[in-house]
């Protein structure tokens, strides 16, 4: 009865319908996970770049901020030195 068998492994070629199914829907999951992934890296690019110009826009008005705030530091800087020539020489506006 061992005498029709090899020794050592032997593989069956057969393959069912079921597994047929299993591989299909397998494959379908693969394909599925692999296209929400894509969509979501399309959102989180679109994401990322409107980010970006918000950030850009945002450095934009920083910078306008900023020479704003050194233009008045300037001219407090030149009042008040106005004021302590005049408070040394005893004039007023």
């Amino acid at each position: 009865m061992t005498e029709n068998y090899p020794k050592g492994w032997h593989f069956n070629r057969q393959v069912n319908v079921s597994v047929l199914v299993q591989l299909v829907l397998l494959a379908s999951l693969i394909i599925g996970s692999w296209m929400n992934l894509q969509r979501q890296l399309d959102l989180l690019q679109r994401d990322v770049t409107m980010l970006l110009g918000c950030q850009k826009s945002l450095e934009q008005k920083l910078e306008l901020l900023s020479a704003g705030s050194i233009a008045y530091e300037y001219r407090l800087q030149a009042i008040e030195k106005a004021l302590t020539k005049s408070e040394r020489t005893g004039k007023s506006f």
